[in-house]
């Protein structure tokens, strides 16, 4: 069994075992955001883009 990791929300700072890869303005930077920061850059963002999921525990 591997370690758990853990990563720090760019929005936030918490620290958490799963974080979404998006894009959220016009600039196209990728940031990993938390589920409780999330729904504030999707909700009616034309620039929102998904682009994967982090978790602490890598598939096999």
């Amino acid at each position: 069994m591997g370690r758990i990791r853990e990563k720090a929300c760019d929005r936030c700072q918490t620290t958490t075992s799963v974080l979404y890869r998006v894009q959220s303005d016009e600039s196209g930077t990728w940031q990993f955001v938390c589920d409780r920061c999330l729904p504030a850059l999707k909700n009616d963002n034309p620039h929102y883009t998904y682009g994967g999921t982090w978790k602490a525990r890598k598939r096999h």
